[in-house]
């Protein structure tokens, strides 16, 4: 089995990727938070300082785009072929509304022809890799069998398919019986993406679909940076690990961002996962979320790891 690090707007940028590697590893590849074109002959100095070659050293990259206009990611796909990447990945599972409401995402789903001429033509390039990550639909998981007809018509190097409509968000329970017809009928190769959260959910997806070769996670392997390593019948997390790798996570951001409060800002939105791993965490989760000078924020992550203990098999949202 292959693991993908699924992208996370905000957190998974090259200083978490990083730092991941560093400290736990075992994730194939490593897919970047969305680009959105942009009219300029260069990315963004944000996406180009996450994107640049030198700052993701012995990862495997694929950075993602978000459109739903075939020029600029085409336009986007060549800027990014100029800085050595031969692969790409389509979003067309965001469910934000910002992103939906424009059409873009898993808001792109619910417009069948033009995304088929949109696939028309991206896929006329030749020298690049392009894979989609998808969800079943807009609104009704039905959608994916004229979906899933609409990607065989072209050459994807690969279908990510999160197992949930738009509407569900992240409600629900992934579709296993809508997941399983695009395994049956897609002529690219699957892989399967989410609600992987504890070393049980992966071995009841291996159960139920053994023919399935990678796996993309996102929200589990936030909560427990270890996981992967568990599945593998590996060493999970400790505390001092954990406490490394925040630290290497938490001071670059200091140094990137230049405000403290844009560092904690974003250790924060990894703390709304990463919590669940401790026992008796909910007081020491509202210090860290009120915490707004570094002095206080690191107080309150000191005494979390000092009083409490990380609890083996959790996952995100644990009662």
């Amino acid at each position: 089995m292959k693991f993908y690090l699924a992208p996370m707007e905000g957190i998974t940028v090259h200083i978490y990727r990083n730092s991941f590697e560093k400290y736990f590893g075992n994730i194939d590849k490593y897919f970047t938070p969305f680009i959105v074109p942009n009219n300029s002959k260069s990315l963004k100095t944000k996406e180009l300082r996450d994107l640049l070659p030198e700052n993701n050293k012995g990862l495997n990259i694929v950075p993602q785009i978000l459109t739903n206009d075939a020029e600029g990611f085409i336009t986007t796909a060549r800027k990014l072929q100029q800085l050595g990447y031969d692969e790409i990945n389509l979003n067309l599972g965001c469910p934000a509304g910002t992103v939906v409401g424009k059409n873009r995402g898993s808001g792109f789903l619910a417009l069948k022809d033009e995304l088929d001429r949109f696939l028309d033509e991206i896929y006329k390039i030749d020298d690049m890799k392009i894979s989609i990550k998808t969800r079943l639909g807009k609104n009704s998981p039905d959608e994916f069998y004229d979906i899933i007809n609409i990607y065989n018509k072209y050459p994807l190097e690969e279908l990510i398919v999160h197992a949930r409509t738009r509407d569900d968000f992240y409600g629900n329970k992934p579709n296993f019986e809508i997941f399983k017809h695009g395994v049956e009928v897609s002529k690219a190769p699957i892989c399967y993406n989410g609600d992987i959260f504890k070393v049980e959910d992966y071995n009841n997806f291996v159960k139920a679909f053994p023919e399935v070769d990678n796996i993309m996670i996102g929200r589990g392997v936030l909560a427990n940076p270890g996981l992967v390593n568990e599945i593998k019948g590996m060493p999970g997390v400790d505390k001092k690990i954990l406490k490394d790798f925040h630290d290497e996570v938490f001071n670059p951001y200091r140094e990137v961002f230049q405000e403290d409060k844009n560092a904690m800002y974003r250790m924060k939105e990894v703390w709304g996962y990463m919590i669940y791993m401790f026992s008796d965490n909910k007081k020491y989760a509202k210090k860290i979320k009120k915490a707004q000078k570094v002095v206080d924020y690191n107080h309150a992550v000191e005494s979390l790891f000092a009083e409490q203990d990380i609890i083996k098999g959790s996952g995100f949202f644990r009662d």
